[in-house]
């Protein structure tokens, strides 16, 4: 098979591969769309130190069932299928729990991190144990299918944040996932939707998909701004998807006391943070990883329109292209937002 390889930091290859083996309880996927993820930009030059090569990048995907192990009770050859991109075992005591993104034996797709090696999409086919797949609608595109892991981001992020109907939101930073949070709010009944970033046409999309106001950081001062839209108090919750001492700092000041704070942004493995203002004002600070199970509501809500991706994607290419798409997107400067990948088109 066809697979984009990196061999070495900064260096992506097309190579041939062979197909992968797969064991009793595993599924053999022929993989029709997979996104570039900016965890896997990161990872590129080896700043995050889990894409050690040689591997196989690549999470957020989606295909046909090709072949299934002997043990596959769910599935069968032709079946339309996404898959979670956490690896989860389902017999520790989290995944008992339902809290599969916790799981002791946690491995995610396309992460080489010296614990384990876990080859990912990007290649035309990739092997997936069946409990962490997830069947589509018949009429679901699969480069749709392909952000339901960047959805379910979103969504999990949305449900960790305690909400009432017609709460006032900060979203801090919009990229891709805190456009979806942005839309992942909105269902949840948030009546006020603040977006910050430092980029207009982000914020532009921010209130085509549904946030009610949009705010530049470097021409504003967020928090005061937020107080503003909110009554003098500042926002019910905010959530951060950057994950910087800056932005970090801009959403616990811009929720008011007693207020929530959810920490999605995961860029820095240390963050300052205002202690006293946490402690005095009373604010409640929650971590958000991956997500828990929520790819069946995903699948609804992009179904029904309620959260759309179309808007988010730039280009869908063919796997050939992926390595000088990855050089522009490392640059920074391609104006691309979120690249889908064929591998078999």
């Amino acid at each position: 098979m066809k697979a984009m390889l990196l061999s070495e930091y900064k260096n992506l290859e097309i190579v041939d591969m062979p197909r992968p083996d797969i064991g009793p309880k595993d599924v053999l996927i022929s993989v029709q769309a997979c996104g570039i993820c900016g965890s896997d930009i990161h990872g590129y030059d080896g700043s995050t130190g889990r894409r050690i090569p040689p591997l196989v990048m690549g999470h957020e995907a989606s295909g046909i069932v090709e072949e299934v192990g002997s043990g596959v009770t769910q599935y069968k050859v032709g079946d339309r299928l996404t898959f979670d991109s956490t690896v989860s075992c389902g017999d520790c005591f989290f995944c008992r729990r339902g809290e599969i993104n916790l799981c002791d034996n946690r491995r995610v797709l396309g992460v080489s991190c010296g614990e384990y090696r876990q080859h990912g999409a990007f290649a035309q086919f990739v092997v997936v144990p069946e409990n962490i797949c997830y069947e589509l609608p018949e009429t679901f595109p699969f480069e749709h299918a392909a952000m339901i892991e960047a959805v379910s981001i979103a969504v999990h992020a949305a449900n960790r944040t305690p909400l009432s109907l017609g709460d006032s939101a900060v979203v801090v930073g919009s990229g891709m996932i805190g456009l979806l949070v942005v839309q992942a709010l909105r269902v949840a009944g948030c009546g006020t939707i603040i977006a910050v970033d430092l980029d207009e046409s982000k914020l532009e999309l921010a209130r085509e998909l549904g946030a009610t106001h949009s705010l530049k950081a470097d021409k504003v001062n967020v928090p005061e701004e937020v107080k503003a839209l909110t009554g003098g108090r500042g926002a019910s919750v905010a959530v951060e998807v950057v994950g910087a001492t800056p932005t970090i700092q801009t959403a616990i000041d811009s929720v008011r006391k007693g207020g929530h704070v959810t920490l999605v942004g995961n860029i820095s493995p240390k963050v300052e943070i205002p202690l006293q203002a946490v402690v005095s004002r009373e604010l409640t600070l929650h971590g958000s990883c991956a997500s828990r199970g929520e790819y069946p509501e995903c699948i609804d809500l992009m179904n029904r329109g309620l959260i759309q991706v179309e808007p988010l994607i730039s280009l869908k290419a063919p796997l050939n292209e992926g390595p000088s798409l990855f050089q522009k997107l490392y640059a920074g400067d391609s104006g691309l937002m979120k690249v889908i990948l064929q591998p078999n088109a």
